[in-house]
């Protein structure tokens, strides 16, 4: 069971996406009350816990191709290494695939985050009002705000995930005596 099979770039598109949107819906709650307590004009002044899915529209919007395009470029990136370096090399390989997928994924994370946080803080009402004041105040660029800061938050946290994942996930496939499938 040590040969692993590709995942074809569509699965992992969709798993992506799916799995993207379902912790977003998740967690938005507690997102929304975090950036609440660290709003400069206090929590209560924020929306206090009224309101705690004003913006998932906009995270929603971000989730599902954000992780679909994380997980496409990963899936991809880690066949094409997988192929060129011995098994002793492979958890770097999934360092370096993780590594760029987050810098994939952020491209589409940072803007919708940008305008989910405007709107959790009470800056804003809707999408619209959000992305229009942005575009207004900052231009472009605005959208992009934080974005080398966020890919060097996540890409510690998926050079630990995804080598420990692919061990579990390999050791999972060897006890099963099949590989494991992306749905599973």
């Amino acid at each position: 069971m040590s040969e692993q099979k590709e995942t074809p770039f569509v699965v992992a598109l969709l798993a992506g996406g799916c799995a993207g949107t379902a912790v977003d819906v998740a967690l938005f709650p507690i997102d929304t009350i975090k950036t609440r307590l660290q709003s400069p004009q206090g929590f209560m002044a924020a929306g206090g816990f009224k309101g705690v899915y004003n913006g998932l529209a906009s995270a929603a919007a971000g989730s599902a191709p954000g992780a679909a395009l994380f997980f496409s470029t990963y899936e991809t990136s880690k066949n094409v290494l997988l192929k060129r370096f011995d098994e002793k090399y492979h958890s770097g390989c999934y360092m370096m695939a993780s590594s760029a997928g987050e810098v994939a994924a952020c491209l589409v994370r940072v803007p919708t985050e940008n305008v989910k946080q405007k709107m959790q803080a009470g800056m804003y009402k809707s999408t619209m009002d959000a992305i229009r004041g942005i575009n207004s105040t900052q231009g472009f660029s605005g959208y992009y705000v934080g974005y080398f800061t966020t890919v060097m938050r996540e890409i510690p946290f998926s050079l630990i995930q995804f080598p420990i994942y692919e061990g579990l996930k390999k050791k999972w496939s060897n006890w099963q005596g099949h590989q494991v499938s992306p749905l599973q």
